[in-house]
């Protein structure tokens, strides 16, 4: 067994600013979005999702994968959006077993009255803090995070 590469300071701490801010940062975005518009960041999340879908809709599990909801809080989310109208279940003619979630336009308004209040929490808390040069080698840096991560669970 190869011995630990334990981090250097600079990467230790890039590491801890990036677990802070992000944490703050979905926190902050969060609390925006319940005050403003009365969604939480969870499910502004889904709705993007959804609305970005063919169709406006995407299979629980494809649901559970491309957002940072566990399959069981999927479910719940999804369970409470449909009671709001935001999002209808529907049944997977192929494989009885699974569901569709569907963005309705009960949804789809509710994302379009939220995203101009998420965008400007999105840009006071992020871009703002950041010069143009520093937006492109972070762009840069986060697709060679995700691209990797992306890669190695395709292998696995």
């Amino acid at each position: 067994m190869e011995p630990t590469k334990w981090l250097t300071h600079d990467e230790h701490r890039l590491w801890r600013s990036y677990l802070d801010a992000t944490r703050m940062l979905f926190q902050d975005l969060d609390k925006q979005l319940v005050r403003d518009s009365g969604i939480s960041f969870a499910d502004y999340e889904i709705l993007v999702l959804l609305s970005e879908a063919e169709d406006r809709r995407l299979r629980m599990r494809e649901l559970s994968d491309a957002s940072t909801t566990t399959r069981s809080g999927i479910t719940r989310a999804i369970t409470r959006m449909e009671t709001a109208g935001w999002v209808r279940r529907v049944e997977c003619e192929s494989d009885k077993r699974g569901a569709w979630a569907e963005l309705t336009d009960k949804g789809a308004a509710t994302l379009a009255d939220a995203a101009p209040g998420h965008v400007t929490a999105v840009r006071s808390a992020v871009f703002d803090a950041l010069s143009p040069d520093d937006i492109t080698v972070m762009a840069g840096a986060f697709t060679a995070i995700r691209d990797r991560m992306q890669e190695r669970r395709s292998t696995t």
